[in-house]
């Protein structure tokens, strides 16, 4: 196990209707004018967002909003949000909604209190300081509700990239199960898929003797393989919908990932596809990362049978443990489709024509220095090959 540090100070507060309570814990971790960020339609049209104003004007916090955030979200709504903060002397970021909403309200926070340009950040500057952030999670699926960690697309150029930083930690995040279960089967589907994702790539490590850490990720991926089938044959399954939430914090605040090596090439593949085409990024990771694994599992084959026997209930083989590790891989795979995720480039809408443009932007757009990956790195010709194994 390597070396490392580790902390946390989010305060949860899980449970049903505790966004009643949303104005208390932004009095209590010191706001007093609050900025209200959120995506559209189903935060306005549930109530949910007028229920959280009522609770800031209970507490007589002075508010205001900015809705518009998309799934994939936007450097220029960050901008917008910024220049409000600074504008109504805003001291207190709320974030109403998923991960996009989330990641939008970190840059905002700390863009806010920056000197520079926000992007500064997902080029690498490590995040010190930012606004207060507050989060009321309306869907199980980035974690960001417990990350250090941020993603953003730049329109200049439509890089997408993220950024992280203890200053993204929310103070507070406010996980009440019962606000998903009104989201569509798909988008639930693509929220499993990302937790699964982001323990995978913590799963795929060159660190040793990492026990603790690599229990911990089995665990959480069998509790998915477990709560997902149950969730989408009955959306109204408190008690799964409650699991997954959890589960999708643990999985990404990392304490999963403490003291090891981490790989994030799928994310970074699957970033150019959602860049591009603007599909769900849950969907992007369920055609990427079986694709992935099957590039890349010669590596270390033994990390990938131990995967398929702890988690996917494959029988070893001794003799030939290739074979078991592509039988955990292919498991996974079928996994994601018995759960309605897409498994190629056709049924993600995406087209092989943009393969060497995504490959190279992959690692060399932005300022990246020509690889990708932490299990093994990968250059332009492997994201090109990998890519067409999706077509």
């Amino acid at each position: 196990m390597d070396n490392f540090t580790f902390y946390a100070p989010t305060y949860f507060v899980f449970g049903k209707d505790q966004e009643d309570e949303a104005g208390k814990y932004v009095k209590r971790f010191g706001g007093t004018r609050v900025l209200i960020h959120y995506g559209g339609g189903s935060v306005v049209r549930s109530g949910l967002l007028d229920r959280v104003k009522a609770s800031l004007d209970k507490e007589g916090l002075w508010h205001t909003e900015l809705g518009g955030v998309k799934p994939n979200p936007r450097s220029g709504l960050v901008y917008e949000g910024i220049e409000l903060c600074r504008k109504e002397k805003v001291d207190f970021v709320l974030a109403v909604g998923g991960g996009s909403t989330i990641d939008s309200s970190k840059a905002i926070a700390a863009g806010t209190i920056y000197d520079g340009d926000f992007w500064d950040f997902y080029q690498g500057k490590f995040v010190e300081k930012a606004l207060p952030i507050g989060t009321i999670l309306t869907i199980a699926a980035a974690g960001s509700e417990g990350s250090p960690d941020s993603v953003i697309t730049n329109e200049n150029g439509m890089f997408k990239r993220g950024a992280t930083g203890e200053g993204f930690r929310p103070t507070f995040s406010i996980l009440d199960p019962a606000l998903t279960q009104t989201l569509p089967p798909y988008q639930t589907a693509c929220g499993i898929t990302d937790i699964m994702a982001h323990l995978l790539e913590r799963y795929l490590t060159n660190t040793k003797e990492v026990e603790v850490t690599d229990r911990l990720i089995e665990g959480l991926l069998l509790t998915m393989i477990h709560e997902g089938p149950r969730v989408i044959a009955d959306p109204d399954n408190y008690e799964a919908r409650a699991n997954i939430m959890w589960a999708g914090m643990m999985a990404h605040n990392n304490s999963c990932g403490v003291g090891r090596s981490q790989d994030w090439s799928s994310h970074n593949i699957e970033h150019e596809l959602s860049a591009v085409y603007d599909c769900a990024h849950g969907a992007g990771l369920a055609v990427v990362f079986p694709a992935v694994m099957e590039y890349v599992y010669t590596h270390d084959v033994m990390r990938f049978a131990q995967l398929a026997v702890r988690v996917w209930g494959c029988s070893m083989d001794f003799a030939d443990p290739e074979k078991t590790a592509l039988e955990g891989i292919r498991r996974f795979r079928a996994f994601l489709v018995s759960i309605g995720m897409p498994q190629n480039f056709a049924e993600l809408g995406a087209d092989a024509k943009d393969i060497p443009a995504m490959a190279k932007c992959a690692v060399w757009g932005d300022g990246r220095s020509g690889h990708i990956g932490g299990f093994i790195q990968l250059s332009e010709e492997d994201i090109v090959k990998i890519y067409r194994s999706m077509v």
